[in-house]
């Protein structure tokens, strides 16, 4: 008889795995995400496989049957194969139990039963049967398919349980609440799992902070990020996460003059890059870019708040905090310091006339990165007054038409001075020594002034013109 849910297990794969468990004598479920992204009408490529027995020994049969290579991940008692653009993975119904020091679970063979009350939420706990008897039923002890309908992130045990025994599940209902909300539906974790959050906050602590970063930047990558981090901080678990983020919260007031929430314009910001740029290091820098005002911040009787200098110091914050983290110490790390180091730069020519030399100096400290430096300039625009914004809009595309010319006709995206270290030393018989990164720095602020062009010819007419002021004379 058909089911509800047919049309979701008409896949080659499942027949091969109802046929491998009949053969075996064993039952075999397709569980978690796919289910949900089913009923969610979402494509899902990621099919896990719940077998009563040993998922390993299962998946090597079903290798055998497809001619597909099994790759095996004994310590996980995990197995995993392709087929058909789909990646299968194969794993041994189980029960687990936690030491409070520890995130790692004791694993015992299990039930689908057992394996559905580890599992972190009711909609990742429901499964469809692969047997004949009832092949597509939905299982669904906890009422999963309901809290989808009703847009409820809900623990299928007491939430102080399942959050205790593996904290990383506080991040992964805010992920889930954030990935899975559309316009139409609003994913809410129900009250009584953030009051848990906030009592097994602490608990964080057990955890490496790698599983931490790989949480956030999911979370980043979801299309309205800025979701994730309010829910982490009703939730008690940002300041324990990222403190410098949590420390932007909160608005000032002396002598009746206040600021602007600098935790709420940084999240408008993120959600506005989101909304342009599927990269993250760019989501990274955008949640970053205002992260030193909260160091700098302070009050002037004549000119109100200030945050002087915030860039310079957020700039140098990223590293401790990528460090803090985990995250990538190398390119990406250097890229998101160097955003947040020119954030305010487009915006300050907005403000100025927007000069060559401002733009060429902008384009030379950017370089490559100057489309991603713009995207989050233009992302930085917020302001309650749609006047304001709206002028400071115009201004800014006279600076991206400005950056256009001048990129076009200096070439300084990629600069590198016409004159190397190499010629001088050629040209005036001298051995590497300060001078010449004295001459050659003359002739680099001289490009960017526009008092010569960017190439070799004016390059080293300037160089022969100031070399008698270095006491440099030509030896050949």
């Amino acid at each position: 008889m058909p089911t509800v849910t047919a049309q979701y297990v008409q896949k080659d794969i499942f027949r091969i795995v109802s046929q491998v468990a009949r053969e075996r004598g064993v039952r075999a479920f397709v569980i978690g995400g796919y289910v949900r992204d089913c009923f969610l009408g979402r494509p899902c490529n990621d099919i896990d496989i719940v077998v009563e027995g040993s998922g390993i020994d299962f998946a090597q049969a079903v290798g055998e049957k497809t001619g597909k290579t099994v790759s095996y991940f004994k310590n996980f008692g995990t197995a995993m194969l392709h087929y058909e653009g789909d990646e299968i993975e194969f794993v041994g119904a189980r029960k687990e139990s936690y030491r409070r020091e520890s995130r790692n679970p004791i694993v015992e063979n299990g039930t689908l039963r057992d394996d559905q009350l580890r599992r972190d939420f009711t909609i990742n706990a429901m499964a469809f049967s692969l047997q004949e008897d009832d092949y597509g039923a939905l299982v669904d002890p906890f009422g999963g398919i309901k809290d989808l309908a009703a847009g409820i992130i809900r623990t299928p045990l007491d939430p102080d349980t399942t959050y205790s025994d593996d904290p990383l599940r506080m991040l992964r209902a805010v992920r889930f609440a954030t990935k899975l909300s559309t316009p139409e539906q609003t994913f809410t974790i129900v009250p009584e799992s953030i009051e848990s959050m906030r009592r097994m906050a602490p608990r964080m602590e057990i955890l490496s902070r790698e599983r931490i970063a790989e949480e956030l930047n999911k979370m980043l990558l979801c299309p309205r990020p800025s979701m994730a981090f309010y829910l982490m901080d009703e939730a008690g678990l940002l300041q324990g996460i990222l403190p410098q983020i949590s420390a932007l919260k909160g608005v000032e007031t002396i002598d009746g003059r206040g600021h602007k929430d600098i935790f709420t314009h940084t999240l408008a910001v993120l959600d506005n890059v989101a909304a342009v740029s599927d990269n993250l290091w760019l989501r990274w820098a955008a949640l970053l870019h205002d992260v030193g005002k909260a160091v700098v911040k302070k009050y002037d009787p004549r000119l109100g708040w200030t945050f002087h200098g915030h860039d310079v110091v957020g700039s140098k914050m990223v590293p401790k905090i990528f460090a803090s983290l985990k995250l990538p110490l190398d390119d990406k790390l250097k890229y998101v310091k160097k955003l947040v180091w020119l954030h305010m730069r487009p915006i300050a020519l907005v403000d100025d006339e927007v000069t060559d030399s401002a733009v060429r100096r902008m384009l030379f400290d950017a370089g490559d990165d100057i489309d991603d430096l713009m995207t989050l300039a233009g992302a930085d625009i917020t302001s309650k007054n749609p006047v304001k914004v709206a002028r400071i809009r115009a201004n800014f595309e006279l600076v991206k038409q400005k950056l256009v010319e001048v990129e076009e006709k200096d070439a300084l995206r990629n600069f590198k001075n016409p004159i190397s270290g190499d010629y001088i030393m050629e040209v005036y018989g001298i051995e590497p020594c300060n001078t010449i990164g004295q001459l050659k720095d003359v002739i680099k602020e001289a490009i960017l002034e526009g008092e010569i062009g960017n190439n070799f010819e004016e390059a080293d007419a300037l160089m022969r013109k100031l070399a008698p002021e270095f006491g440099l004379t030509q030896c050949k």
